[in-house]
């Protein structure tokens, strides 16, 4: 038991008197354990609630990323989807540029003859008329830069602005007759402004003879035919 002094003084009286505390010293240290107790348990109590939040973040950052997976995954498959539905689109655009590249190479030297023809028709000067026309195809074209291969237009010897490379494929030969020497000039004339289709016009023998009262001349003329001649219908796109 513990006697304490106590500042309460007696009524009427200025004395002091002693206080005693008469609890057992064990029931002290019992309250001071609860105090110590219920603080650890505050404690316990606010841990328990951070946890919990650093939990719901976690599960929500969690749930986030599995719903960013789930939607590539479904982009992914839905792009596989396509994938595979334009693969046979894929496959037809091959074949396609397959059979038009079998096709330049059957066609792809084609001249139409007719054009040429009737483009000479509206050449031929009015006293000029054929008797014969032969056309011999070309021997295979010389390597680039060999000897007598055709020069790019603008390169050091080209002779002449062209817009494009051009290589012999054919000769035209024919034998015609005129009034005058001067009407074969003509006619060389008219044939070397048709360049789209012929090149290098040039006559072989010009000599007169006697028609009726009348003298005409003979003569036999060859062309070049020019690889621009070639109708190009058959070319692949973009080729």
């Amino acid at each position: 038991m513990t006697v304490l002094t106590s500042e309460s003084t007696l009524l009427g009286t200025g004395a002091r008197l002693p206080r005693v505390n008469l609890l057992p010293p064990e029931i002290a240290e019992q309250k001071k354990a609860r105090r110590i107790q219920a603080g650890l348990g505050v404690a316990l109590a606010s841990s328990v609630v951070l946890v919990g939040g650093l939990w719901f973040m976690a599960s929500q950052s969690v749930s986030s990323a599995q719903e960013e997976l789930a939607a590539a995954q479904s982009t992914r498959t839905a792009l596989q989807a396509d994938v595979a539905r334009f693969s046979q689109v894929t496959s037809i655009i091959n074949a396609t540029q397959a059979a038009e590249a079998q096709v330049y190479t059957a066609m792809g030297d084609e001249v139409r003859y007719s054009q040429l023809l009737n483009d000479l028709s509206l050449a031929i000067p009015s006293t000029v008329w054929l008797k014969t026309l032969a056309y011999a195809p070309a021997t295979a074209a010389p390597a680039p830069g060999a000897a007598g291969a055709p020069v790019a237009a603008g390169a050091p010897g080209a002779p002449g602005a062209t817009a494009a490379l051009a290589t012999q494929i054919g000769t035209f030969n024919v034998t015609g007759q005129g009034y005058e020497h001067d009407d074969v000039a003509l006619w060389l004339d008219a044939i070397g402004r048709l360049t789209k289709s012929y090149d290098d016009p040039y006559f072989s023998t010009s000599t007169k003879s006697p028609l009726g009262e009348k003298t005409i001349v003979n003569f036999t003329a060859t062309a070049k035919v020019q690889s621009t001649a070639r109708s190009g219908r058959y070319k692949p796109a973009g080729g």
